[in-house]
This record gives C-alpha cells, sequence and structure tokens, in this order.
C-alpha cells in the first residue's frame, strides 16, 4: 500500500495514518455488482456493437436479416394455421407478425446471455468486470434487432393497406416490461448455466413449448374457456396481450394488464439479480 501511495504522489502528510484496506468492508455482491455495473455501462455499448457486428459480419442480407427472419416465419405461420385455425382476427399475417417480434427479443434475450456469459470467461478470468455486463449486452442487442423487426413490421403493415397508429409511439411501455422479465430471466438461466451445462439446451426444447402454450399464433378466444383460464398462469401471455394491443389493436393496455406485466417483470428482475449476484464472484473460475 505504501508503495502505490509513493509511486502515485499520494503521500498522505506526516503522522498521518494510512488507509487499511478490509475486505469485511465490501458491500454485498448484490449491491456490489450494481455499482460496477453503472461504471462499465460504456462496456455494455460496445458488446451490444460487437454483437450486432458479428451476428451479420458474413451475411448476405446483413442487419436486414433481422425483417427478413420474422417475415419469412410469419409467412409460413400464416400459410399452415390460417386456415387450421380459421381465425376471426383481422389481418391474421399482422395479427401473427406482432406477437413473433415481441416473443423472438424475449427468446432472443434470454438464450444469448447464457452464451455470451459463456463466451466471456476467459476475458473475465484476466481482467475484472461485472458478470451482468453479459445479460445486460444481450438485452441491448434484443433491443436493436425488436427495433429492426419493428421497421419490418411497419412495411407489411403499409403493404396490406393498415396506415401506422398513434398508439405505436407508446411502445415503449410494453418493451420496458417485457424488457424487465426478459433480464431477470436471462440473469437467472445464465447463473444456472454457469454449473449445470444442461440448461442451455434445456431451455432451448422449453421455448418451443412455451411458444405453443401463449397466443402467438392463435387467439386465445378461440379456446375454451377452462383451457383460458389456466394459460392465465403464463405470464408471457401477458406481455404479448399488453405488446399486441398497442402494436395491433392500436389502444392502450387496460391498467390490470399493466399493473401486471409490470410486477411480474419487477418481480422477475428482482429475483434473478438475488441468485445472479449470490455466486458472481466465483463465475470466472467456474466458466
Amino acid at each position: 500500500m505504501l508503495d502505490c501511495l509513493i509511486m502515485s504522489g499520494t503521500l498522505p502528510p506526516p503522522g498521518a495514518s494510512l488507509p487499511v484496506y478490509d475486505s469485511a468492508e465490501r458491500p454485498g455482491a448484490f449491491v456490489e455488482e450494481g455499482q460496477a455495473l453503472l461504471r462499465y455501462r460504456d462496456l455494455v455499448v460496445q458488446l451490444v456493437s460487437r454483437s450486432v457486428k458479428a451476428r451479420y459480419k458474413r451475411s448476405f442480407l446483413g442487419v436486414a436479416w433481422t425483417m427478413v427472419n420474422p417475415l419469412l416465419t410469419m409467412t409460413v405461420l400464416t400459410l399452415v394455421f390460417s386456415q387450421l385455425f380459421r381465425s376471426p382476427a383481422r389481418d391474421y399475417a399482422l395479427y401473427v407478425l406482432s406477437g413473433l417480434v415481441m416473443w423472438n427479443f424475449f427468446a432472443q434475450s434470454t438464450t444469448a446471455a447464457m452464451s455470451d456469459l459463456m463466451w466471456g470467461g476467459g476475458l473475465m478470468a484476466r481482467v475484472y468486470l461485472p458478470k451482468s455486463v453479459f445479460a445486460l449486452a444481450a438485452l441491448g442487442t434484443g433491443l436493436v434487432n425488436l427495433l429492426l423487426a419493428l421497421v419490418a413490421y411497419a412495411v407489411i403493415s403499409l403493404v396490406l393497406g393498415v396506415p401506422p397508429m398513434w398508439s405505436w409511439l407508446l411502445l415503449p411501455i410494453p418493451v420496458a416490461a417485457v424488457g424487465l422479465f426478459a433480464l431477470g430471466m436471462a440473469l437467472a438461466l445464465s447463473a444456472a448455466a454457469v454449473y449445470f451445462a444442461d440448461v442451455m439446451p434445456t431451455y432451448e426444447v422449453l421455448l418451443t413449448a412455451w411458444l405453443y402454450l401463449t397466443p402467438v399464433i392463435y387467439p386465445l378466444d378461440l379456446l375454451p374457456e377452462p383451457v383460458q383460464l389456466w394459460l392465465r398462469w403464463n405470464p408471457m401471455l401477458w406481455f404479448v396481450e399488453s405488446f399486441r394491443s398497442v402494436l395491433y389493436d392500436g389502444r392502450i393496455p387496460d391498467a390490470v394488464t399493466l399493473a401486471v406485466t409490470f410486477g411480474l417483470g419487477l418481480a422477475m428482475l428482482a429475483l434473478g439479480w438475488w441468485i445472479f449476484t449470490r455466486k458472481a464472484r466465483e463465475y470466472a473460475y467456474r466458466v
């Protein structure tokens, strides 16, 4: 400590006591991780930029693939299910796409958080950085992809003769709610993936089942009433309904839906942050 002070030219005045580092005075991991994340916020921006550039570097369509991908999925689902469901929803293609863009944001953010944390194992072993930076960067990358997908939605709506709606200005509200939930899920899943290698492939399989249990490609009112009541326990149903009401229906979500979505988002973020930070100091040695 004395050598460091001499080199830095910040020796205390004669008679003053030297500062003593006490590891016991460190804040808890729950608080320390948040403080470090604020200091390393510029790193989050760099990681988001790296992820976007790396993903589309060798792609023929480049960033445009983010818009083409949901469009192709929407086309397939519309051709397959529009006659099967006999959906009363107007502009069924837009109905599907409005749910898909939100679902893809959630799915891509949570899966990328796990893979990015595994990728950052070598980096964490060499330099200090908050481990939660990878989950937040994955969420940021998902937001970039969501924005591009919304551009595709706007183009398709114009092609189908549906003009832009004033409610689109309110999209940050449902996006913020599902973003909180996705970040909490990403943190919890990343913490589990550090200790159990099977978490990532298992989660990808469960995501497929979760998609079909969420009214993304079918209207909820086509199902029997008892099934609808059971599906109300699916948290993603609330996020899809909130997002779709703004983007597709052109209206503000009702107070109950907003309260449920933000309540779920904040609760999941608190739980995920607690799970993640409990062992965050060990991740560099286990990844």
